[in-house]
């Protein structure tokens, strides 16, 4: 905070519209890289969100399904003990003393014919519903599959792209924050506020052809003397960008 202060003192406004400027060409090629990524680390996220939830979906599924294969077991465990308890009823009904003891098997018999009945039902139900699972599993396996050979591929020409310029970058980004810190605060505050509302990222644009190299409305001759005197910072009335003089583009560079 004290640096830039100081800064605000010791930069004329022409020093100021020239560290603007090489902050805006610097930045805008640090833009050109990021625009080479394109919309690579999107697709790479996207991809690896779906990659995430296919994974998430066949795991519930095959848990789901292995539920199901132990309710199945477990019916056919039901329907052993029945046969069992049917087996053990008719033993029992000959020797009953009454026909009040062989009705109470009789009906006990009838009660367990039911359960296997009801079982083999839910056995029927839970193995459709198994089959049902298993193709769906299929299916987002082999969705799955493709999503990742995907994935991989995206994430090879990224980190292929990144390889390339990622030194160039850093070493952009490096000039960046150095002439960020010549530029007093609320000079630099303004600059990056009208450069994320600008079109392709442009903060300061030069005067060409007697128009804002912006939004290309005409600049009158007397607001292109002020701009070209380099007295005070001057913005286009238009797009709200800062203006500088053609002639800058031909003193400053990005070495």
């Amino acid at each position: 905070m004290e640096k830039n202060k100081s800064n605000e003192t010791e930069l004329s406004v022409e020093e100021k519209l020239r560290a603007l400027f090489s902050l805006q060409l610097v930045d805008s090629e640090i833009d050109k890289i990021r625009t080479l990524r394109g919309e690579l680390p999107l697709e790479v996220q996207d991809l690896e969100d779906d990659v995430a939830g296919l994974e998430t979906r066949i795991g519930n599924l095959r848990n789901e399904s292995s539920e199901l294969e132990k309710s199945i077991v477990k019916k056919n465990n039901e329907i052993v003990a029945a046969q069992a308890l049917i087996k053990k009823y008719e033993e029992q009904q000959s020797n009953v003393r009454n026909n009040r003891e062989y009705d109470s098997l009789s009906k006990e018999i009838e009660f367990q014919t039911l359960e296997i009945e009801l079982c083999n039902k839910k056995i029927r139900e839970f193995t459709v519903q198994v089959a049902e699972k298993k193709e769906i599993i299929d299916e987002s396996q082999e969705n799955l599959d493709e999503r990742k050979k995907d994935l991989d591929n995206k994430r090879a020409e990224l980190d292929d792209i990144t390889r390339e310029t990622e030194k160039e970058e850093s070493l952009l980004n490096d000039k960046s924050e150095t002439l960020q810190v010549r530029i007093e605060e609320r000079l630099l505050t303004a600059y990056k506020r009208i450069r994320s509302n600008a079109r392709n990222g442009l903060a300061v644009v030069r005067v060409e052809r007697d128009a804002c190299g912006g939004c290309f409305n005409q600049i009158p001759p007397q607001r292109q003397l002020d701009i070209k005197s380099r007295k005070k910072i001057i913005v286009c009335e238009y797009c709200g960008r800062i203006l500088v003089d053609d002639e800058i583009m031909k003193e400053e560079s990005l070495s």
